[in-house]
């Protein structure tokens, strides 16, 4: 037994006893009492007062004097010894009853952080607090919610673990392989160089977007100011027509007046445009990219982006928020599989929601619904 359970047990106890023995002794005080004043003899009859005569010994009126009795023990008798002690003993097994009930799940849960501290996440507690419905089983089942939001963490650490190394073992083979190449081969020192150069930007883009999702990830934000997302949409569209003209994408833009958000322009500009970047990147020549955003009912600001390209399958529509991944239809193209992962992380530090959906008209391509709170 631990001592949780032996305190509850003692001030249980305790109390029980201190209530039987209070209760056994203020009847038998009250016991006494009473035959202590039947014991007193009658008050002295009236004087005579010439009207009527005396009272006799005859008079049936008079209550008898008290007779003390034979035995010579007082009246009111000992204390009620056995039913007393019956009242302890079920006391005592009451309070041991009551102590178990509350140590017996509050020992569960130790175990179960024992457990965890070394690093096994698998301990769950909710079926070890049987048909509880207190305070107690709900706190085992946070306990459970707890871990099993540490062990998708843990795994999601891991996994990001493996994607990071995966994506920078072949730019450093390729940077050994150039500088491997330039001690072979001397006169072709530029075109390794170019090689290393261009290697050693992608190395660096990478660990900037890594960066990024990290600082996003531990709630590092920046400061927030009122940002005019039509001005901010217009840089980005022009530059999307920019790089979509050498791909033959069209660019279809049509924005609301004086739409305003509360959110770090930077971030809010780098979420947008991995948005539309991903959709320029698989859209095929001669499509169209659909850029729209309009103020709703509820204060809320609606931004779309569609593309025209090969789509995304429907059991994949959460995944792609997810880093580096990249599913059946998106594993060509050169980025790092970073860029919605961090729109999303951007997008929930400003309380907005995005969101990826087949277009409900039946035409291919990915619709991209981005909600964001409109700023007074």
């Amino acid at each position: 037994m631990g001592r949780l359970f032996w305190k509850f047990f003692l001030f249980i106890w305790l109390g029980q006893v201190a209530a039987v023995v209070g209760t056994g002794t203020f009847f038998w005080f009250e016991r006494q009492q009473s035959h202590l004043r039947a014991d007193q003899p009658p008050p002295p009859p009236p004087a005579f007062d010439g009207h009527r005569p005396p009272p006799n010994e005859f008079d049936h009126h008079t209550p008898p004097h008290h007779q003390p009795p034979p035995n010579g023990k007082p009246p009111g008798g000992p204390l009620p010894m056995f039913p007393m002690i019956a009242a302890l003993i079920a006391s005592l097994l009451c309070a041991a009853g009551v102590a178990w009930y509350f140590a017996k799940p509050i020992r569960h849960l130790r175990d179960a952080f024992a457990t965890a501290a070394e690093g096994n996440l698998d301990t769950r507690v909710g079926s070890a607090m049987g048909g509880r419905r207190d305070e107690l089983a709900n706190l085992g089942q946070d306990f459970d919610r707890m871990t099993e939001r540490l062990q998708a963490l843990m795994a999601a650490q891991k996994r990001l673990l493996h994607d990071v190394s995966h994506e920078m073992r072949s730019p450093l083979a390729r940077l050994q392989a150039a500088i491997g190449l330039a001690r072979q081969q001397p006169g072709r020192v530029e075109d390794s160089l170019a090689r290393i150069e261009r290697e050693g930007e992608r190395m660096n883009g990478l660990i900037s977007e890594l960066l990024t999702l990290s600082r996003l990830e531990a709630g590092v934000s920046g400061p927030q100011e009122k940002v005019d997302l039509g001005e901010l949409l217009g840089e980005i569209v022009e530059d999307a027509r920019f790089e979509g003209a050498a791909e033959q994408v069209g660019i279809d833009y049509a924005a609301a007046p004086a739409l305003f958000v509360q959110a770090n322009p930077e971030l809010l500009h780098r979420a947008i445009e991995n948005v539309v970047r991903n959709g320029l990147r698989f859209s095929p020549a001669g499509k169209r990219l659909r850029i729209e955003a309009k103020p709703e009912a509820d204060g809320m600001i609606h931004l779309c982006i569609a593309d025209q390209g090969i789509g995304v399958p429907e059991a994949e529509l959460e995944a792609i928020f997810t880093p580096f991944y990249r599913g059946r239809n998106l594993a060509t193209g050169d980025g790092y599989g970073l860029g919605l992962a961090i729109a999303r992380q951007v997008i929930s530090t400003v309380n907005g929601k995005i969101a990826a959906k087949m277009k409900s008209d039946g035409s291919t391509g990915l619709l991209v619904e981005i909600v964001l709170p409109a700023a007074d």
